[in-house]
């Protein structure tokens, strides 16, 4: 009955119950991430690697995106995150809000919250990049 009647006042008084995430527990071993090809995620254009994915970090993420030559992760896009790429290797074609840069290795590109931005691999080699992002929760 108790609990009944517990369940029927949050119905009606509107409450969230609300699963706790639980933290992660920071080690050395997870902190230092050493890139693993086996750990890499298929994409249609290449692969990603997760450095430090949402559910591990506080704040940010990290991943590395492979791309093929001519292809694109997805198409232009917006999203209230703002986004860093940063070029390792290749030539990317870089789009935001309607105009379009070439950039290669060691450039990095920002894209604001809510702008329109797309890279794609503009070269003959793969497009090597990172990503970083905030994850707003």
């Amino acid at each position: 009955m108790i609990i009944i009647s517990i369940i029927t006042q949050q119905s009606v008084y509107g409450q969230k119950v609300e699963a706790k995430q639980e933290q992660p527990v920071y080690t050395i071993e997870n902190c230092v991430n050493v890139f693993d090809l086996k750990k890499a995620k298929e994409t249609k254009s290449g692969y990603q690697y997760w450095f430090a994915d949402k559910n591990f970090t506080q704040e940010n993420t990290l991943k590395m995106s492979i791309v093929a030559p001519g292809k694109s992760t997805h198409a232009p896009h917006r999203h209230p995150e703002e986004e860093f790429f940063y070029i390792l290797e290749g030539k990317a074609s870089f789009y935001l809000d309607g105009k379009t840069v070439e950039a290669g290795p060691n450039t990095s590109l920002y894209c604001p919250p809510n702008t329109e931005h797309g890279i794609s691999n503009a070269g003959q080699t793969d497009l090597k990049y990172l990503v970083i992002k905030k994850d707003l929760r």
